[in-house]
């Protein structure tokens, strides 16, 4: 619309144009321009609506951000300039020179002309998904200021009715869970906003970067790019003269068959052994994926025995009392779980060390617990 209001103008322009020049060379051309009263107020109230008329579309289109709103706001213009020089010229016919209504006719079409080169150019922009030259650069140096995690592979920005369309194609590591990459994706989003000044439409594709780092790390990543597994623990390499080994535990849908699950961990051992060439012998041990365990949590007298055990544990470990101890009976048995404080700047694998020694210490005193989860917290203290 604004394209085409803009052509329209340049073609009535240049045709007055055109005749302004012609009457300005012929000296008139036997044309008389006949100035009364009554037709120099009718132009003086034209100029006060053309003017509002103009004032109120130029805000409207900056505050929507519309082409064709800014294309009405300078036709709208073009009728205030016009009338005003015709104004102009009417008055210095009136006062006895002839030609000054086609020179205001001239200069008003060279003007409008320039104008609506203007808003042809930004229209044909837009057409072309044209954007703010910079937006490209704003937007990586907002992603590079932010300190995210993600490899930057595509931008492309386009502008249309008043909104910036972008769209983003990131990389995230490959053992990066679907939640975490959908947080990240988020992240992306409002820093784009951010740096496009609002009135942004951002879509981010997410896609797996190649696996980096140990061999642990690329095979966890690898074996999570099987749409069967649903969770790994247990994840061992070992280290033997003639190569490297990997166990792990993967765990499955329960509703899988055995065929069905052997045939997933076939391909999650081709897709990790094309992706980590080091290991030489693959582990596997198939676990179905743990139910809803209904539980309810027992009275304090019920569990006095197993309280006294893992405040001693933790006092032999710790030097210091546990923070809390909870129980929960379930349908698998008695599950303790156990908070602890550690010193703050101790080494994550010796605070996993004490952890693990308390939890067999308490399942040495009550065996008949089905499972004790420790977790640990910092504190100020010093480990004994």
């Amino acid at each position: 619309a604004a394209l085409g209001e803009s052509a329209f103008l340049m073609l009535v322009s240049v045709f007055i144009g055109f005749e302004s020049i012609r009457r300005l060379v012929d000296g008139g051309g036997g044309h008389h321009v006949d100035v009364t009263w009554w037709a120099l107020v009718v132009l003086v109230v034209v100029i006060v609506v053309d003017a509002s008329r103009a004032i109120a579309s130029f805000r409207a289109g900056r505050r929507y951000g519309s082409a064709a709103l800014a294309a009405n706001a300078l036709h709208f213009s073009s009728d205030l300039a016009g009338s005003i020089a015709v104004l102009i010229g009417l008055l210095l016919v009136r006062a006895g020179h002839p030609l000054a209504d086609a020179g205001a006719a001239l200069f008003v079409a060279v003007l409008v002309v320039l104008a609506a080169l203007r808003l042809a150019t930004r229209s044909i922009d837009v057409l072309m998904d044209r954007t703010v030259a910079d937006a490209d650069d704003r937007i990586r140096a907002a992603l590079a200021r932010s300190g995210e995690e993600v490899e930057l592979r595509r931008v492309r920005v386009r502008q249309a009715g008043g909104r910036q369309f972008v769209d983003l194609v990131v990389g995230v590591p490959m053992d990066s869970g679907l939640t975490q990459a959908h947080t990240v994706a988020d992240r992306v989003e409002d820093l784009v906003d951010a740096a496009l000044g609002g009135a942004v439409d951002v879509v981010v594709h997410v896609e797996p970067t190649e696996a980096e780092g140990g061999i642990r790390e690329r095979a966890t990543a690898a074996a999570g790019a099987i749409p069967e597994v649903r969770e790994m623990h247990n994840v061992r390499v070992m280290r033997l003269p003639d190569g490297y080994e990997l166990s792990l535990h993967v765990k499955l849908p329960r509703e899988l068959s055995l065929e069905q699950a052997h045939d997933a961990v076939e391909r999650l051992e081709q897709r990790v052994r094309a992706e980590v060439p080091e290991l030489r012998i693959i582990h596997t041990h198939i676990e179905p994926l743990a139910r809803t365990d209904w539980a309810h949590a027992p009275t304090r007298d019920a569990t006095a025995t197993e309280r006294d055990a893992i405040e001693a544990a933790v006092r032999r470990f710790t030097g210091t009392a546990p923070l809390d101890v909870t129980f929960r009976d379930g349908e698998q048995g008695r599950v303790a779980l156990v908070t602890v404080g550690l010193p703050g700047e101790q080494p994550l694998p010796s605070a996993h060390e004490h952890a693990g020694a308390i939890e067999e210490a308490v399942r040495e005193q009550c065996p008949g617990l089905a499972d004790v989860i420790v977790h640990t917290e910092p504190t100020g203290a010093e480990a004994p």
